[in-house]
């Protein structure tokens, strides 16, 4: 049997003062290997501004078949275009998100260390659920335990719904998640202020993930 893949899921920086810089950035991004979506996660601006941030990525994103995927806001992501949500438990339900997205949309949940929201979440239609943050993070501020690793593990022998680690993640620190069964990897500010570039970070993070997988067997 095939085990499953684990993929890259990047998350924007929180701010983006330049966006056609920053779609430049992306492009190299995106241009470096395998990248299975995209969370939009912008912070203390209008949804105006999230839409024409939304708007601008999208055509970048499309032509590197990567999921557009909007923080916190099912109504503004559906306006906007984006193919999926993800809601933290704050952010309403995932009826009213699937309701208001349409039956083709993804929905992901934040489910902190808790693999009892995760099922939750799962049973109500969820398309993935996260688990995290796994390490320190500035882009995140932790308010839950921290998971264990083996939360991982434990959700793949027990759930299909696929998870997705995030919190700190680091080509460094990655491989323990995927050989534990993370489906995908969330990834931010290691590969947008890489030293090296975003193309670097990616391609570090997609050498430790194949690492992981052949590891896992």
């Amino acid at each position: 049997m095939t085990p499953p893949a684990c993929r890259l899921y990047l998350i924007t920086p929180p701010a983006i003062a330049d966006m056609p810089a920053f779609l430049i950035v992306l492009e190299a991004a995106l241009s470096a290997g395998d990248v299975a979506a995209l969370q939009v996660r912008l912070k203390n601006i209008s949804d105006a501004q999230v839409e024409g941030a939304v708007r601008a990525i999208l055509p970048v994103a499309q032509k590197h078949g990567v999921a557009v995927i909007l923080n916190d806001r099912a109504d503004l992501a559906a306006r906007s275009g984006c193919d999926g949500v993800h809601i933290g438990q704050g952010d309403g339900t995932v009826a009213a998100a699937r309701k208001t997205m349409g039956p083709n949309a993804m929905i992901g949940v934040t489910c902190h260390d808790s693999r009892h929201l995760a099922m939750e979440a799962s049973e109500a239609g969820a398309d993935y659920v996260a688990f995290g943050p796994f390490f320190e993070t500035s882009t995140k501020q932790a308010v839950t335990p921290t998971p264990e690793v083996e939360t991982l593990s434990i959700w793949q022998e027990v759930m299909s719904t696929p998870c997705v680690a995030i919190g700190g993640i680091t080509a460094d620190y990655c491989r323990p998640l995927v050989e534990a069964g993370a489906d995908f990897l969330a990834v931010s500010s290691y590969v947008w202020a890489h030293p090296q570039g975003p193309a670097v970070g990616v391609k570090a993070l997609l050498a430790e993930i194949d690492a992981g997988l052949k590891a896992r067997g």
